[in-house]
């Protein structure tokens, strides 16, 4: 099968597609045959070992020295069950489905648990917004749900064009929360579309002198920190954020240090019922795809190129 794989560290150049064998899947797995996946920014940094000084040794223990080891990247996918594993029984071949995992989407075929981070996918919704919904949209409403954003939440999100950033805006306002984004001008009328009631351009105003103060602040692109946002924190809210800086540790564990507030980090994973929820929605029309661009897997070197612009509008998607 075709497989888009990097055998050493670097810029969109190092990754080929090659042949390489066709997974089997184990007992308690699922083969599922890709048809559309994406390039996300994590995607982008394990290529090119993008990492804070603090925890390169320890990444280097996790991704693999002096070579990647796992040599596929890729996390959100959609396709078609091809073949299952003796002990599955939630699904069967010709299911059409969805999910995430870490490695191995940007390949013709997957092989992923069946207990894992999996769900059928409507029938009404397409294989390229499904192939979405397990990276931006499940981190966005993760995040949101553990800083119980609701009707009223004066809710600020920082990186509010990207894929994780794009989806939080119209989650929250699918919530009930009272928006303001962060975003450059270019992207400011796509954002309000999206549910945002204010906009704020990075390139012309400083987002640390507004002088609103927000329940909850949802960094999405690790462009600020804790100490940063702490002067646009109201008495007792809640900075979370989906990229967290190495000095963001510090008020996390000490709780001396975030001054009466609540600090939200680390790593989130969907359920296989938090899928099916946003499937729902993009089926029913309530959440809508914020796709940047589409390429196919002979051209996915582009698709890992136009990620390193750090420009991206939602997701680039692979076509596989």
């Amino acid at each position: 099968m075709k497989a888009a794989t990097y055998q050493t560290y670097g810029d969109p150049s190092v990754v080929e597609v090659r042949e390489i064998n066709k997974p089997v899947p184990a007992d308690n797995e699922v083969l599922v045959k890709v048809h559309a996946t994406i390039v996300t920014a994590g995607d982008a940094r394990m290529r090119a070992f993008d990492i804070p000084a603090a925890f390169r040794l320890p990444g280097r223990f996790m991704l693999g020295w002096p070579t990647p080891k796992k040599p596929v990247l890729g996390y959100a996918y959609s396709g078609i069950v091809e073949a299952v594993g003796r002990n599955v029984t939630a699904f069967v071949p010709g299911d059409q489905v969805l999910g995430g995992r870490v490695g191995g989407a940007h390949a013709e075929y997957n092989c992923v648990a069946a207990s894992g981070p999996i769900a059928k996918k409507p029938a009404d919704l397409s294989f390229e917004t499904a192939g979405t919904v397990a990276f931006g949209p499940s981190t966005a409403l993760s995040f949101l749900r553990k800083a119980k954003v609701g009707r009223g939440t004066r809710l600020l999100i920082v990186g509010a064009s990207g894929s994780v950033g794009a989806h939080a805006v119209q989650i929250a306002h699918y919530l009930g929360a009272e928006v303001t984004a962060v975003c450059s001008g270019a992207n400011a009328e796509l954002v309000a579309s999206l549910g945002a009631s204010r906009i704020v351009d990075y390139t012309k105003e400083d987002i640390r002198s507004l002088g609103d103060r927000f329940d909850v602040i949802f960094e999405t692109v690790g462009s600020s920190t804790f100490a940063d946002m702490l002067p646009l924190l109201a008495p007792g809210g809640t900075y979370v954020t989906a990229v967290m800086a190495p000095s963001d540790f510090w008020p996390l564990l000490w709780a001396p240090a975030r001054k009466g507030h609540k600090l939200i980090g680390g790593q989130v994973y969907p359920t296989p019922q938090m899928l099916a929820e946003l499937a729902g929605l993009f089926a029913d029309g309530t959440l809508k795809p914020v796709i940047d661009s589409r390429y196919t897997l002979d051209t996915i070197r582009a698709a890992h190129a136009r990620v390193d612009t750090k420009r991206k509008r939602g997701d680039v998607v692979v076509l596989v």
